[in-house]
């Protein structure tokens, strides 16, 4: 597998060195892998959402789509918010 070397200042070196001594991560290389992988799925499900967006957008004014509708979602965000609940709900009902 090719290396690649990278220059951190030392205060993040030591937290990577802290996550890979707690046993979380085998290697340096471990961890560096896990955050790329997860800024690769990061970036997926920003482009699948930004899509999804300009799909719906494209798709005109929906039915349903009153005033009241969103302040009970914005009333339900706030909410789940406010409870640490960070999953979407099903429904906004």
């Amino acid at each position: 597998m090719p290396t690649m070397n990278i220059s951190l200042p030392d205060p993040m070196k030591r937290y990577v060195e802290e996550r890979v001594a707690s046993g979380t991560y085998s290697s340096v290389s471990e961890y560096v892998r896990e955050l790329v992988r997860a800024d690769q799925k990061r970036q997926q499900t920003r482009s699948k959402l930004e899509d999804a967006l300009l799909e719906g957008l494209a798709s005109g004014p929906g039915e349903g789509a009153t005033p009241e509708f969103w302040a009970r979602v914005q009333e339900d965000v706030s909410r789940r918010v406010a409870e640490g609940r960070t999953s979407p709900p099903d429904t906004f009902d």
